[in-house]
């Protein structure tokens, strides 16, 4: 039988990355976590780390042991909070996976129902890219994707795409730039400083495609994978950046730009994929019911 001990030394030390920060958060010598870890490797038979110069890696056998202590020990918590907090029941967990390039505020808006539900609901959120969140879907350690396409074609995963809805584009830039710019959009964009999504984003190929058919061809000094970065610096006055129309005016808010125009001739699709086809949780319905109501607009 697994020690849990054990497990447990070796989850704080993938988390914390090293032996020396682990021995501080468990306040145990480093030779003990090394040799309580050697136990573990020794019970599974398995090399759960490699050194890369200073550092700790987790081999492909520790991942695979990561994911489950990760799913242990937060089922470890859930316990501990239930018990302590009863008799008002254990909360409905929901583990959802967001696709890194769904902007934050967008990943927000459309979760934020599941805590609305009548029962109590807590969230369990992981952030990556998407084929690894769908092969976590694939083995339920996640009930539900959001993403900002369907599901790629060529991945292996049975799922199915629930359309969240679609949405025009508008761009941004710090006032300054703006001014720079002119107010005559979208011709102000033409030779216009562009921050842009990443190559392996849906949008970007949508972007790219506007441009053309509208003869606009701006220079790109950027390109983000996380939309979060590349409104960071799209703060700092870099360039321009497009973010989804319904969210605009938190985007104006929270980076103090302004809004240089907005278009529908570029469509932004969000989907939720699951393993039914049929939804059935009550925290993924509330999510679907009122993303349909917000977030189409017109095209």
């Amino acid at each position: 039988m697994i020690n849990y001990k054990h497990l447990h030394y070796f989850w704080v030390v993938a988390r914390e990355g090293s032996i020396a920060r682990a021995s501080e958060r468990l306040h145990l010598t480093p030779q003990t976590i090394s040799g309580q870890i050697g136990l573990l490797e020794d019970y599974f038979g398995e090399q759960l780390f490699e050194r890369a110069g200073r550092k700790l890696e987790l081999t492909e056998g520790g991942r695979l042991v990561l994911s489950y202590a990760d799913e242990i020990f937060s089922l470890g918590s859930e316990l501990e909070e239930t018990v302590r907090n009863f008799p008002g029941g254990r909360p409905l967990v929901f583990r959802v996976g967001v696709v890194d390039v769904v902007p934050k505020s967008i990943a927000y808006r459309l979760l934020a129902p599941a805590l609305q539900l009548p029962e109590a609901v807590r969230i369990v959120c992981r952030e990556g890219a998407i084929e690894p969140l769908l092969a976590e879907l694939a083995l339920h350690h996640v009930d539900l994707v959001i993403a900002d396409g369907p599901i790629p074609a060529g991945v292996n995963v049975r799922g199915f795409n629930h359309p969240l809805g679609d949405c025009g584009l508008s761009f941004f830039a710090t006032r300054s730039l703006a001014r720079s710019l002119g107010k005559e959009f979208p011709r102000n964009l033409d030779g216009a400083p562009l921050l842009l999504p990443g190559e392996s984003t849906v949008l970007r190929s949508r972007l790219e495609q506007w441009l053309e058919e509208q003869h606009l061809h701006p220079r790109v000094v950027g390109e983000f994978d996380d939309s979060a970065l590349m409104k960071a610096f799209g703060h700092s006055g870099a360039g321009v950046f497009a973010a989804p129309t319904p969210i605009a005016a938190e985007v104006s808010k929270q980076y103090g730009v302004v809004e240089l125009g907005a278009t529908d001739g570029v469509r932004e699709q969000f989907f939720a994929i699951s393993v039914e086809r049929r939804i059935s949780h009550p925290a993924v319905a509330a999510i679907t019911e009122t993303a349909r109501a917000w977030l189409f607009t017109s095209a």
